[in-house]
């Protein structure tokens, strides 16, 4: 499984994004689908996550009300809808796929490269 993200930039506080993960390789629809983001000097940290069938989604309290993740199983694209951002949001995000529907960094087996999100105050 091969994973490749898209669509940061540098927004100002307030504006939106969207992120764009394409996934190739095997079936799509199989792996529950998270995003991640890492800070400089900071640890890795769990933003949202969503099921196989994208019914069901979780988010860390930091995004919660303000991102949204969703999923297309024919395109075989993972999205996060992200609004209101804020200089806190500064980070590389990171798509990933697991066999769980999990929070937990240790449950994805497979990772795209990260895309620079950049929210000046």
């Amino acid at each position: 499984v091969q994973l490749q993200a898209s669509g940061g930039g540098l927004v100002q506080a307030g504006d939106s994004l969207r992120l764009s993960c394409v996934v190739f390789g095997r079936t799509f629809s199989r792996y529950p689908m998270g995003w991640f983001r890492q800070a400089p000097g900071k640890k890795r940290e769990f933003v949202a996550a969503i099921n196989r069938s994208g019914n069901r989604t979780f988010y860390d309290d930091s995004v919660k009300g303000r991102f949204t993740i969703s999923r297309d199983n024919v395109k075989k694209i993972l999205c996060l809808q992200m609004n209101n951002l804020k200089p806190e949001d500064t980070a590389v995000y990171r798509c990933a796929a697991s066999l769980d529907f999990s929070s937990r960094y240790e449950s994805y087996g497979y990772w795209g490269q990260g895309t620079q999100v950049t929210v000046s105050s």
